[in-house]
């Protein structure tokens, strides 16, 4: 990962181009433009038009969103794991599904600290990663 610039909490968020910038927004706007055109032109063609726009925008969506609740569990299980080799403390059952995702990008000599804090706390992912003082890139997530 030479060619890409350090990952910070300022620049972690990633893209996936094809769905954010083409699926999405062409879903959307055929979405939008089906229920248009059977509004002004009711009939069963227009109908079977939008309930397939719909279809299409739901699937668009749906497959985003199991897409990023598998890549969550799979992180959910290897932070878990490495929080139980570096921290022996039981603290990993007291941890919420978000705070075990935000603290993937913890390195490995604060991760025990900031994962007590974060249970003890109650932290929010956004207080996680920005209470990160060393950061540990995460270029695979999408």
């Amino acid at each position: 990962m030479a060619d890409k610039p350090p990952q910070t909490l300022a620049n972690h968020v990633r893209y996936d181009p094809l769905f954010h910038f083409f699926l999405a927004p062409v879903s959307l706007v055929l979405l939008v433009w089906s229920i248009t055109h059977l509004v002004r032109h009711f009939n069963h063609e227009s109908l079977a038009f939008s309930v397939a726009a719909l279809l299409i925008f739901l699937t668009v969506f749906k497959t985003r969103i199991y897409a990023l609740r598998v890549q969550d569990r799979l992180i959910r299980l290897e932070e878990r794991l490495r929080l139980e080799n570096l921290s022996p403390s039981g603290i990993v059952p007291a941890l919420s599904v978000s705070q075990l995702v935000a603290l993937r990008f913890a390195s490995d000599a604060e991760l025990p600290s900031l994962a007590e804090k974060a249970a003890t706390g109650n932290l929010t992912s956004k207080q996680i990663k920005q209470a990160i003082q060393n950061w540990r890139p995460d270029y695979f997530r999408v």
